[in-house]
């Protein structure tokens, strides 16, 4: 018997592959997109009914840094003919007021940045930073495939397959990778999807117009913020160290300027 179900997931991974734009990586995609949007969509508005979403000059520059970084992405997109990849997608940009160092972006374009960053950002163009990063994740489709290799390791091909038709499963499975009802617990990526949201996110913000030589001093603040013997604030929690991404981001940099027209 487990060896049947070893087989069957080997065999849906092996079929079940997307590339992730710009790096070309291949990732597990068990779950379809629109099933992946359609959840985050009510956890998003979840989120909203339960949070002080605020309507003021720093929530203007969000809907701005966040619709010129959308109209970038789609640019790209475009440009490589993979539009496709955003079929679906309702993108929508809200500042909420809360002391968390943190923003997050859900499958399908739903952007959160919170508050406790705007001292970090400072400004219009780190502001990008976060966001350009954040977005990168939804791009990357790092959602779909943290469940997908969720659903894999819970119970094999048979919940795979259930959890492609959109069943209760699924949205079990979606609970609790994405921590819905736990803020602190939304959208943990792993490194490797973490260094690649950096990479995208670098090119996005310079396509968008903000000088991507800015993310540098940003994650420079933002490391700043570990001082005292405390815990890293949530953004940071499953970050490459920031040797390592600052040692990354100067490596792709040359490439990211290749977009940035001043």
């Amino acid at each position: 018997m487990f060896r049947k179900i070893f087989f069957s997931v080997v065999m849906l991974a092996m079929v079940a592959c997307t590339t992730v734009p710009i790096t070309g990586r291949r990732q597990l995609a068990l779950v379809s997109s629109g099933e992946m949007q359609q959840m985050s969509y009510q956890a998003y508005r979840q989120v909203l009914d339960t949070s002080r979403v605020l309507n003021n000059s720093d929530a203007t520059m969000v809907k701005r840094v966040g619709g010129k970084i959308q109209r970038a992405v789609e640019q790209y997109m475009a440009q490589n003919n993979m539009s496709g990849q955003l079929q679906g997608f309702q993108w929508e940009f809200n500042l909420i007021q809360d002391k968390q160092v943190n923003a997050w972006c859900m499958p399908g374009g739903k952007v959160a940045v919170y508050t406790g960053i705007l001292p970090i950002t400072q400004n219009e163009t780190g502001l990008a930073v976060v966001m350009g990063h954040e977005i990168a994740h939804a791009i990357a489709k790092h959602g779909e495939e943290r469940m997908s290799q969720a659903v894999a390791a819970q119970a094999g091909g048979s919940v795979a397959a259930a959890a492609m038709g959109g069943s209760a499963a699924s949205q079990n499975v979606f609970l609790n990778v994405f921590g819905v009802g736990s803020q602190l617990g939304m959208l943990r990526h792993g490194r490797k999807q973490e260094s690649e949201a950096d990479h995208l996110g670098l090119i996005f913000m310079a396509m968008a117009g903000y000088d991507p030589q800015q993310a540098v001093p940003f994650w420079q603040r933002m490391a700043s913020q570990k001082g005292g013997g405390g815990a890293p604030p949530t953004f940071l929690s499953s970050h490459p160290s920031d040797e390592t991404r600052i040692a990354d981001l100067q490596r792709l940099m040359p490439q990211a300027l290749k977009y940035y027209k001043r």
